[in-house]
C-alpha cells in the first residue's frame, strides 16, 4: 500500500488483570477513542475533545504523539508535520486503559502513514505500545480485541512482549461501574509487596489458569476464576468504595473485579444488568459489550 496523508484510528478501552491475572489478562470493551492524523508540512498540532480535553497537553508531549514518534522509529521515515484530532470517550485514570488506547492509536496511525499493513505488523505494534506501558495486557486488548493472555520475555529486546487473543463466550456481558474519582497506577503499584506468601501465589496462579477457561468456554466458572490474592487486597486502601462494591456484587452472585489499577469496577454479568439492591452511588453504570476487533483503521 502507498503512504496515505490521513488516517483515522478507532481504539477500544480495556480492562486488565480481571482479578488474578495481574499484568497478564486483558479484555477489550466497546468504548472508543477516535484519532484522526493528517500529515502536514511542519510542526505538530493537537486538538482534543471529550474525556481529558482540559487536562492533556496539546503539543509534542501528548501521548498519541509520543507513541507515533516511537512507532516511526520502528516503521520508517517520519512526516515533516502532523495534525491530530482526538475525540476521547475512555475516561482517564479510571482503570479502563486510556493510556494504552492512546499508545495503540498513535502506533497504528504511524504504521499506516508509513505505508505498512497493520495486520502484518501486529507484533511490532505490540512491542512499541507495551514497551511504553511496561506490560502488555491493556495494549494487547486494545490492539487485538477480545480476551487476551499476555506475557513477557525479559531481556529479549527484539520480542519482549507477547499476546494471544481468544474469543469471549457469548454469555458474558460486562458492565463497567466507573468511579467519579481518579486513581494513579503508580500509586496503586506502590502498595504491592515485593514478596507474597507461597499459598497466595499458588491460589492466584490456579485462578489465572481457570480464567482462560471461564472467559472463553465456561462462564459459570467466573466467580471462582476472578478470585485474587495477589494485588486487589493490598490496593484496597487506594479505592475502599470500589473494593466494597466488588464485595457487594460478588455477595449478590455477580463475578466482579477491580478494573486494572482502579477505581472502576468490572461486573461480569450474563445479561448486562445488575441485581437489585446493590448500591452503585458514586459510580456511573455502563454496560459495555466486549469489543471483538480491536484497533480499526480508516484511510482518508
Amino acid at each position: 500500500m502507498g503512504r496515505p496523508s490521513e488516517v483515522r484510528v478507532r481504539v477500544p478501552a480495556s480492562s486488565a488483570n480481571l482479578g488474578p491475572g495481574f499484568d497478564s489478562l486483558g479484555l477489550a470493551l466497546a468504548l472508543y477513542d477516535d484519532v484522526v492524523v493528517s500529515t502536514t508540512s511542519s510542526g505538530v498540532s493537537v486538538e482534543v475533545s471529550g474525556e481529558g480535553a482540559a487536562q492533556v497537553p496539546c503539543d509534542e508531549t501528548h501521548l498519541v504523539v509520543r507513541a507515533m514518534h516511537h512507532a516511526f522509529a520502528t516503521f520508517g521515515e517520519e512526516p515533516p508535520g502532523l495534525r491530530l484530532q482526538c475525540a476521547n470517550a475512555i475516561p482517564h485514570s479510571r482503570g479502563l486503559g486510556s493510556s494504552a488506547a492512546a499508545a495503540v492509536a498513535g502506533a497504528v496511525a504511524a504504521c499506516v502513514l508509513t505505508g505498512r499493513d497493520v495486520a502484518l505488523e501486529q507484533d511490532a505494534l505490540l512491542q512499541v505500545t507495551a514497551g511504553m506501558e511496561g506490560h502488555a495486557d491493556n495494549a494487547a486488548a486494545s490492539l487485538l480485541g477480545g480476551f487476551v493472555i499476555a506475557w513477557e520475555t525479559p531481556g529479549n529486546t527484539a520480542a519482549r512482549f507477547h499476546a494471544v487473543r481468544r474469543d469471549v463466550h457469548a454469555g458474558i456481558a460486562p458492565v463497567a461501574l466507573v468511579a467519579g474519582v481518579e486513581s494513579s497506577t503508580k500509586t496503586t503499584r506502590g502498595l504491592l509487596p515485593e514478596v507474597v506468601p507461597l499459598a497466595d501465589a499458588a491460589f492466584t496462579g490456579s485462578r489465572t489458569a481457570l480464567s482462560v477457561l471461564a472467559f472463553t468456554t465456561a462462564p459459570e466458572l467466573l466467580m471462582a476464576a476472578t478470585e485474587d490474592r495477589l494485588h486487589q487486597g493490598y490496593r484496597r486502601p487506594a479505592y475502599p468504595e470500589s473494593a466494597d462494591l466488588v464485595d457487594a456484587l460478588r455477595a449478590s452472585g455477580v463475578p466482579a473485579t477491580i478494573s486494572g489499577a482502579g477505581p472502576t469496577v468490572l461486573a461480569l454479568t450474563s445479561d448486562g444488568t445488575l441485581p437489585a439492591g446493590v448500591d452503585t452511588t458514586g459510580f456511573a453504570v455502563l454496560p459495555l459489550p466486549v469489543d471483538t476487533v480491536g484497533a480499526q483503521v480508516e484511510i482518508g
